[in-house]
C-alpha cells in the first residue's frame, strides 16, 4: 500500500508535500512535536471508559454502548480503524439492541488525539449511519480539531506505512 493512499481526496499538492515530507524523513519530527507523547489508555476497560465519558458528555440520549474494545482484527488494508455494529436481537417477546464499537489495537500507542478522531468518529455512527454533512457536523461537535485529528492520524498511517514510528513504537 502506498503512503499515500491514507490521503485519497486530498488536494494533489498536500499529497505532494506530505510525500516530501515522508523522503527527507522531516514527517515524524513534525508530529513528534505537534504530539510529544501516546496516550495510555491500553486496556479495554480504559478505552470503554473513555469512550462512555464522551458518550455521555454529547450524546447521551444515543444507543447504550455494550462493548467497547482494542480489536487485533481490524485490518488497515480495509482502510478501517474502528467499527461500529448496531445487532438487533429478539429475546423472548423483547428486541434487545446492542451497540459495540471496536477500536484496531494499532491505535494503542498513538497520542491521544488521534484515537479520540477515531472514537468521536464511531461515536457520531450512533446517531448518522452515513458519512455526510450531518455526520460530519456531529464529529466536530463533539471535538472542534476533529478535521485536524483525523488528518494527522492519516499523516501517522503514512508515516507507518513508510516503516517510520512516532515514539519509539509504530
Amino acid at each position: 500500500m502506498s503512503q499515500t493512499n491514507y490521503l485519497k481526496g486530498y488536494a494533489p499538492d498536500i499529497v505532494e508535500q506530505v510525500e516530501e515530507l515522508i523522503r527527507t524523513e522531516k514527517l515524524a519530527g513534525i508530529l513528534r512535536s505537534r504530539y510529544p507523547e501516546n496516550h495510555q489508555l491500553r486496556t479495554d476497560k480504559a478505552l470503554y471508559q473513555y469512550t462512555m465519558d464522551l458518550k455521555n458528555s454529547f450524546l447521551r440520549k444515543a444507543g447504550p454502548l455494550s462493548k467497547v474494545i482494542y480489536d487485533d482484527k481490524i485490518s488497515l488494508s480495509h482502510h478501517a480503524l474502528g467499527l461500529h455494529s448496531f445487532v438487533s436481537r429478539p429475546q423472548g417477546r423483547k428486541t434487545k439492541a446492542k451497540n459495540e464499537i471496536r477500536i484496531s489495537s494499532l491505535l494503542k500507542f498513538v497520542p491521544e488525539p488521534m484515537l479520540l478522531a477515531v472514537v468521536v468518529h464511531e461515536l457520531a455512527h450512533l446517531k448518522e449511519k452515513d458519512h455526510n454533512k450531518a455526520f460530519y457536523n456531529l464529529c466536530c461537535h463533539m471535538e472542534s480539531d476533529y478535521h485536524q485529528y483525523e488528518f494527522d492520524l492519516r499523516l501517522y498511517l503514512a508515516l507507518v506505512d513508510s516503516g517510520g514510528t512516532l515514539h519509539g513504537r509504530g
